[in-house]
């Protein structure tokens, strides 16, 4: 906490789906003018008083409001001056997000978002990495579904390995279970955004599909290659598995970690994720259909027609699932570490949530991501961070204390 700050969180976009979540979240857990100072920013005025209306109904007590212009350098400044950690879910971040990444790391404010544009986290990485170093800034991208389970899941299972066995693995399989819940269209902005980039630019592209496109620059490449797009028999989980459309962002964050921790994990670790569709002739063809879907999606929306009906389709942006949608989903993901020398010694964790990913979750995992990075004490610097490498621990701590997540440690196969 920094007491020569007026807030310690400022949540920026508090008008959208996604931020209206996050509100409603900070101030069921954290209440008004206890142990969390903060306060609601957005660029309507009428639009932000009503999100705070809506918090207030029962308990009366006001929340701070900031009006600010995500395109305006001067009132992103003044806003990363005013606060220990901006927490925002304006996006797309490829076209909304860059001004406010770059006051943050001039104040030396914290920073934590939800992005999954792989795209314009590279182009932040190059341009404002040895700045952030410099000011104390940490920047801390993907806070949501994507990749808290991802990269939390890696850096808890690899704890327990080291833990126990006195060593790391040097393969982490992590599979979806379950993931119940709907879709933003946030999402699809932020997904349309990217392809338009594509289109502009086929350079871009290079980019999103290179598997290490996260770390550091001229440091070793390990050796993974690219992302599942076809059904695979996973014979440890003795299941069939489909491509998962998130492990094109998760996968890249999670070897960034390792990059960041000095390669602890080994310059030669190995990171994929997938779907788990059963066993069997039934498993088989959930998989053919999950692989199927997935390829039709990525078609679509890489082609300009296409693209517009898949639009007019799916959610329009600040439209998403209901309430109902949010409370009854969940999640289950499972992650298999291999030990390098004897199979009887792996670890399989299981990483849940009680509540929608995209949104109910992702709104518990953004906003306790924000409140470690304002009040807990770190021991990592400035620079452009992963959520295990600013927070490690502690915030796992928080998300099961507060966010109604579990990480455990299920068996030992």
């Amino acid at each position: 906490m920094d007491q020569q700050r007026e807030f310690d969180v400022v949540l920026f976009g508090a008008t959208g789906f996604t931020g209206k979540l996050v509100a409603e979240y900070l101030y069921k857990t954290y209440g008004v003018g206890g142990e969390l100072r903060w306060a609601l920013a957005g660029r309507n005025q009428a639009k932000l008083e009503a999100v705070r209306t809506d918090l207030i109904a029962a308990g009366g007590t006001t929340v701070e409001l900031i009006v600010v212009d995500s395109m305006d350098q001067a009132a992103m400044n003044a806003l990363a001056a005013r606060t220990t950690v901006v927490c925002t879910t304006v996006g797309p971040y490829a076209l909304y997000g860059t001004p406010l990444v770059a006051a943050c790391v001039a104040h030396g404010t914290h920073y934590c978002d939800l992005t999954g544009e792989v795209q314009w986290m590279h182009r932040v990485i190059n341009e404002y990495q040895t700045a952030a170093e410099a000011s104390g800034a940490r920047i801390v991208h993907t806070c949501g579904f994507d990749s808290i389970p991802s990269d939390l899941g890696a850096f808890y299972v690899q704890a327990q390995m080291h833990a126990r066995h006195g060593v790391y693995a040097q393969q982490v399989k992590y599979r979806v279970v379950k993931a119940e819940g709907g879709m933003s269209g946030g999402t699809v902005a932020s997904m349309m955004n990217m392809m338009e980039e594509v289109k502009a630019d086929p350079g871009i592209g290079e980019i999103i599909n290179d598997p290490y496109a996260l770390d550091p620059v001229n440091m070793p490449r390990g050796p993974d290659g690219p992302d599942q797009v076809a059904p695979l028999y996973d014979a440890q989980f003795k299941q069939w598995t489909a491509p998962f459309v998130m492990a094109a962002i998760n996968t890249r964050v999670v070897r960034r970690s390792n990059a960041l921790l000095g390669y602890r994990y080994g310059s030669q670790f190995r990171y994929d994720e997938a779907i788990l569709t059963g066993a069997g002739p039934v498993g088989y063809m959930k998989a053919v259909a999950v692989a199927s879907g997935t390829f039709l999606m990525m078609i679509a929306s890489a082609v300009a027609p296409l693209r517009n009906l898949l639009k007019s389709a799916l959610p329009a942006q600040g439209e998403g699932p209901s309430p109902e949608t949010i409370e009854k989903g969940s999640f289950v993901i499972d992650l298999l570490a291999l030990h390098p020398t004897d199979a009887s010694k792996n670890l399989r964790a299981r990483v849940t949530a009680d509540r929608d990913p995209g949104y109910g979750a992702t709104a518990k995992m953004l906003g306790e991501s924000a409140v470690c990075l304002a009040l807990d004490e770190l021991d990592a610097g400035g620079g452009c961070l992963t959520p295990s490498t600013a927070m490690g621990m502690a915030l796992i701590n928080r998300l099961v204390e507060k966010g109604g997540m579990t990480f455990e440690i299920l068996d030992q196969s």
